[in-house]
């Protein structure tokens, strides 16, 4: 089950989870949050849906059939962020992936100003795996701890905000490579370093977190599953394309062209 945004032009959202789901043989329940006006530039305005709309969509749902994870992207407000929270520890067996949706990618806050302090008391601390971008994970510790200079210092604080595994990507940073770096408990487990693509993309974030989500509801653990979603992401992203005048999108079906 995943809750996120409509995206129209495709790139990223709800759309991208789909892909991304049903490229891990998953079947996906797309809880809607909010309505955007966007197209592959930027994000113009968005609508945040009524929380009680979004409780109905999930509950309706869960009272149908079984949730092997939950996903969490673009909120639009705190209202959401905690009626979302109380759907979630109804179900406190089930995995959860946060991907903590701020801004668009050219900046634009996508959300109330008091989501971010919803974000990170009510749904940090239930989340198996949480996979801020370095911009994102600034933000997220601000007021967790006020002298994290680092993105190491920004990653333990939201380990000990409740998190258990922390993904911190680093797309945004001024580098030669993308390093990832993933964290649990109070240390640093792993460093990825991947090829700096020559483009920039839209629903690169939301491609990685449904990834990992759609793995682990197939059984995987969440170690394996970080690594494998972003070889999946990766891939994905160095076979993009652009259909419109703004940023390059991730061909989340890659693998169907494949000639075995």
């Amino acid at each position: 089950m995943t809750f996120a945004g409509h995206d129209p032009g495709g790139g990223a959202g709800l759309q991208a989870d789909i892909e991304t789901l049903a490229s891990q043989h998953c079947h996906a329940t797309p809880i809607l949050t909010a309505l955007t006006v966007q197209d592959t530039r930027d994000v113009a305005s968005f609508t945040a849906l009524d929380a009680d709309a979004v409780v109905a969509q999930a509950e309706t749902v869960l009272a149908d059939m079984p949730v092997a994870a939950f996903k969490i992207g673009m909120l639009g407000s705190a209202a959401n962020a905690r009626a979302i929270h109380d759907i979630l520890q109804k179900h406190p067996e089930v995995p959860l992936v946060l991907d903590p949706v701020l801004a668009s990618g050219s900046g634009t806050r996508l959300g109330d100003p008091q989501l971010l302090e919803a974000i990170v008391t009510l749904l940090v601390p239930r989340a198996t795996v949480v996979t801020p971008n370095s911009l994102e994970a600034r933000a997220l510790t601000r007021t967790l701890a006020p002298a994290a200079d680092t993105l190491n210092d920004c990653a333990i604080a939201l380990l000990a905000q409740g998190a258990e595994f922390v993904l911190v990507t680093g797309t945004h940073e001024d580098s030669p490579h993308v390093v990832n770096s993933l964290y649990q408990g109070d240390q640093l487990l792993e460093t990825f370093t991947w090829e700096r693509l020559p483009h920039s993309y839209h629903g690169s974030g939301c491609t990685l977190a449904a990834c990992i989500t759609g793995m682990m509801a197939q059984g995987l653990d969440p170690f394996h599953a970080i690594h494998e979603a972003q070889e999946f992401t990766w891939n994905a992203l160095q076979q993009g394309y652009r259909p419109g005048k703004g940023q390059y999108l991730p061909d989340r079906l890659f693998w169907a062209k494949a000639d075995d």
